[in-house]
């Protein structure tokens, strides 16, 4: 569906026409489509912010250091972000995807005949739950407290109050599981899913691993809470295979939809960014065969630019990323950058990670041996997906020094692969590396300020028009800067 298209349709039905009063219908806009159809909401509710969640030219993949500002100003000046998935204004949250979604939801508890193509009420009522609460998830994760049960009321109320984390992640909890639990694949699926194409059973692998991630954000001050969650979720089953990824295809053809490292590189020559040093050191000191896979070849290496420099002092080429070293049939020749490059959501190899840490933090039983099995399949599993597994380049790999499992360094070695495999997926790891320290990291040497951020301050507007809730919120959580961490990061 043709993205300007999807917008059109999504906003005419959140900003309603002005009361008619005393001169009929007078005030209406006869031409412009005022409701449109469930399916239509859901297109646009994936199309416009899903994938970007996970991926393209974010800050945070400066913050964990997979990308280096190599001719622009020092690390960590971008302050209040708006309310959004990612750089890309075009994906602000609360008054695009979730409100599209709460009137999917709130089409399908009125009756509303316009939601009857959308498939059965359960199922639809389900997936908004889910993405719903994906986002929420996403943006809490960004900023700490949010707007939350006072969100998505339309002209109700403009001045939401911000519920703390804590109170935030147990209702998520509480909607993955019962929106998993809702589906019903004996009904009719939903229509508008460009991301499952109505599989149902999908959709509850996807809330399942949503739930999954989210409970190892606990480890650190709800662990018990996060474990109950972990292995309730495990149970209800999640990504078992590569062919189980969850992938957003993007489409070649179509400028509307083009890959958004595609958008920053070949049509908008955003070349000042290339993979950071700290990522590419890392890789090359380990033989990582998947670095010609991640980065440019000049003149026979991937190059990193330095971390964190200022411009006057950078000089050189560097690689940007993505190259045609992925040559099988399953992936582009340009992995990362060709215009119809998938956006990875969820990977069986990031599950797998998410396996071995739990053992080795005690979420699940097994001890080191289990969580050795599942570190080394994990790496299998990312070589796999990056094009480049073979018996004997993997064995090779895994009998280094510093990848041979080690129980004393278990955690780090787990987080550290992780991370590598992330690359570009800059929120996820972000968020990993708050959480454990890994990969150990330094901050910008020429930062705006003097660690590494922990979290995205408030969008730039909000004291003005939500004064009373933003001044309690600095109260509640601590001001507005990017050193304050959040609940789960305390």
């Amino acid at each position: 569906m043709n993205k300007v298209f999807g917008i059109l349709l999504a906003y005419a039905i959140l900003f309603p026409s002005c009361k008619p009063g005393d001169f009929g219908t007078l005030n209406y806009d006869q031409t412009k489509v005022t409701r449109v159809p469930t399916s239509a909401l859901l297109t646009n509710a994936i199309q416009i912010t899903l994938p970007l969640t996970t991926f393209g030219p974010t800050e945070a993949n400066s913050y964990v250091q997979y990308m280096a500002n190599a001719t622009s100003i020092a690390e960590y000046n971008l302050r209040n972000f708006a309310w959004s998935s990612s750089w890309d204004l075009k994906a602000k949250m609360y008054d695009g995807p979730l409100n599209n979604l709460q009137v999917i939801i709130n089409m399908n508890n009125e009756g509303d005949q316009m939601a009857e193509s959308g498939g059965s009420k359960d199922n639809q009522l389900a997936v908004a739950r889910i993405l719903k609460a994906y986002y929420f998830w996403s943006l809490t994760d960004r900023y700490g407290d949010i707007p939350y049960s006072e969100a998505l009321t339309g002209d109700a109320d403009y001045t939401p109050k911000f519920d703390a984390q804590k109170d935030i992640y147990y209702d998520l909890f509480k909607e993955f599981k019962e929106a998993s639990a809702q589906i019903n694949t004996s009904q009719a699926a939903v229509t508008g899913d460009i991301l499952f194409k109505g599989d149902m059973a999908k959709w509850k692998r996807f809330a399942n691993t949503c739930r999954m991630m989210m409970a190892l954000r606990l480890i650190k001050n709800d662990f018990e809470k996060g474990k109950a969650e972990f292995n309730d979720a495990l149970a209800g089953g999640t990504l078992t295979a590569n062919s189980d990824n969850i992938m957003y295809s993007y489409v070649a053809n179509d400028p509307n939809n083009y890959n958004p490292w595609y958008q920053a590189y070949t049509i908008e020559s955003a070349n000042g960014t290339a993979i950071a040093n700290t990522l590419v050191d890392f890789m090359s000191n380990q033989n990582d065969p998947r670095l010609p896979v991640y980065g440019e070849d000049l003149s026979g290496h991937v190059i990193g630019a330095p971390y964190g420099i200022r411009q006057t002092t950078v000089v050189g080429s560097f690689s940007r990323p993505g190259s045609s070293g992925c040559t099988t049939s399953n992936c582009p020749n340009n992995f990362f950058r060709s215009a119809g490059a998938p956006s990875p959501i969820f990977t069986y190899a990031q599950v797998l990670f998410t396996l071995a840490e739990a053992v080795k933090v005690g979420y699940i039983t097994g001890g080191d041996v289990a969580a050795e099995t599942y570190y080394a399949n994990a790496i299998k599993a990312s070589f796999e997906y990056y094009g480049v597994y073979n018996a004997v380049g993997y064995d090779s790999f895994m009998a280094q020094p510093g990848v041979l499992y080690d129980p004393a360094n278990g955690r780090k070695q787990i987080m550290s692969q992780k991370w590598v495999h992330l690359f570009l997926n800059g929120y996820e790891a972000w968020a990993d590396w708050r959480r454990t320290g890994y990969p150990e990291l330094l901050p910008a040497i020429n930062g705006s300020i003097a660690i590494i951020p922990r979290r995205m301050g408030y969008p730039a507007d909000e004291e003005g028009v939500n004064p009373d809730n933003y001044k309690a919120v600095l109260q509640s959580q601590g001001p507005d800067e990017l050193e304050t961490r959040m609940w789960w990061d305390k």
